[in-house]
C-alpha cells in the first residue's frame, strides 16, 4: 500500500493553510456541538462569531490577496470564489434562523469540503502557474490568528455540554 506524501507547500501560502486548520477546526465544534445534542442555536452563535471574527477576514484576504493573481476566467479560481459565496449564504442564513441544525451541517460539509478544495488542487495550481513575484506578494499575508478567538468566547460547547450555559437555572 502506497502511503500519500504530504503536500509540499510554498512558504508563500503557508499563512492560509494555517488558517485553514482552525476552519477545520471550526468543522469540528459544529459537529461535536451536534454529536453530544447542543442547541443549534448556541452553535449558531458561535458560528456567527467565528465568521465574523475569523473566517470573513480570512475569506476577504484570499480573494484580494490570492484569488486576483489569477485571470478571472480561471476555473479553479472561479470555483473558489463560488464556494465563497456559498458560505456566506449559508451564515446568512443561519443568521436569519439559528434554530436549524440542516443548516449547520450544510454548512460544515461547505466549509470542509472548501478548505480541501483549496489545499488540495487551488494552491498546488497557485505553486504551478504563478511566478515568483506574485507568490511574494502572496507572502506578505500573515494569517488571521484564529487561535485566539476562542479565548474571547464563553460557551465552549464542543468540550462540554454544559459550558457556558448560565448557572442560575
Amino acid at each position: 500500500m502506497k502511503i500519500a506524501q504530504p503536500i509540499k507547500r510554498h512558504p508563500s501560502l503557508v499563512s492560509f493553510s494555517k488558517d485553514h486548520h482552525f476552519g477545520l477546526l471550526l468543522v469540528w465544534k459544529i459537529r461535536q456541538g451536534i454529536t453530544k445534542g447542543i442547541e443549534p442555536a448556541r452553535i449558531a452563535s458561535y458560528v456567527r462569531y467565528s465568521f465574523d471574527e475569523d473566517l470573513r477576514i480570512h475569506f476577504n484576504e484570499e480573494e484580494q490577496v490570492m484569488f486576483n493573481k489569477l485571470p478571472t476566467e480561471d476555473p479553479l479560481r472561479r470555483q473558489a470564489e463560488k464556494e465563497h459565496a456559498q458560505i456566506y449564504e449559508l451564515v446568512r442564513k443561519i443568521r436569519e434562523d439559528n434554530d436549524d441544525q440542516d443548516l449547520l451541517v450544510k454548512l460544515s460539509n461547505t466549509l470542509e469540503a472548501h478548505i480541501r478544495f483549496e489545499e488540495r488542487v487551488l494552491f498546488n495550481h497557485l505553486q504551478k502557474t504563478l511566478p515568483e513575484a506574485d507568490l511574494a506578494t502572496i507572502a506578505t499575508y500573515e494569517g488571521t490568528g484564529s487561535g485566539d478567538i476562542d479565548a474571547r468566547w464563553p460557551d465552549l460547547f464542543w468540550l462540554n455540554k454544559n459550558q457556558g450555559e448560565p448557572r442560575n437555572k
